[in-house]
């Protein structure tokens, strides 16, 4: 993935990405999550690709191999850029939905897809706690990185703390997407696992995702723009 920043379209009705949108000159890599897309529906995301945007569709599948399989097949024709899955959801299910893609995509290029680790809201306390999994944080997101490069995935969604790990366990070329990426000193919100943009390049992110830093700023475009700069290490 090129050094363009993913922003994210926190937004609830698709009226509001659009206003935020057409502040912009350029056509944007884009994520559309479960909020915006499950209230507008797939008929916005052909709007968004007319306009030129690319589109991470983060809809973070996980359930039995069969429904993931034929999910992903209907989602691939929907002829988005990036798709993800639960690595918890095991290789079996994995492996299902990148069949289901392949065969959705047939005549197009296939999404890519990659595969969540441990959400970045997630602490190894919560971890241990809740999910009962009695490894540390860095472990057991390097294990289902493992477990998604066995399944076919082109990458994984972690935090750029675990980024090192993942490209020493695994090598390239493998997505390493991030998101909880913030300015210094930025609002923390409900994530844990967090990082600048110059952090992140340093760390070994190959992409970042970005939503509130952005959307949220007095100047979007400015904030955009000073946000791709550090993340693409020219400041």
């Amino acid at each position: 993935m090129e050094k363009q920043p993913v922003i994210a379209l926190d937004f609830a009705e698709f009226q509001e990405a659009e206003h935020f949108l057409n502040q912009f000159a350029e056509p944007l890599y884009v994520k559309v999550g479960m909020e915006l897309f499950y209230q507008n529906g797939p008929s916005m995301l052909y709007q968004l690709k007319e306009k030129g945007h690319r589109i991470f569709l983060d809809l973070k599948l996980h359930d039995i191999p069969t429904t993931v399989r034929k999910a992903m097949k209907g989602l691939a024709s929907l002829e988005v850029d990036l798709v993800n899955v639960h690595a918890a959801g095991g290789q079996a299910m994995m492996e299902a939905a990148r069949e289901g893609l392949a065969q959705g995509a047939s005549g197009v290029k296939r999404p890519s897809i990659i595969a969540v680790t441990q959400l970045t809201s997630t602490s190894e306390h919560q971890m241990r706690s809740e999910q009962n999994i009695q490894t540390t944080l860095i472990d057991s997101v390097v294990h289902y990185a493992s477990l998604a490069k066995k399944s076919g995935m082109d990458g994984v969604v972690c935090s750029p703390k675990e980024c090192k790990a993942i490209e020493s366990a695994i090598g390239e070329p493998f997505i390493r997407l991030t998101p909880g990426i913030r300015p210094a000193g930025g609002d923390l919100h409900d994530q844990v696992r967090i990082a600048s943009p110059k952090e992140a390049q340093q760390l070994g992110s190959t992409a970042i995702v970005v939503g509130r830093a952005i959307t949220q700023s007095e100047d979007p475009v400015q904030a955009y723009y000073d946000i791709k700069k550090e993340w693409s290490g020219l400041e």
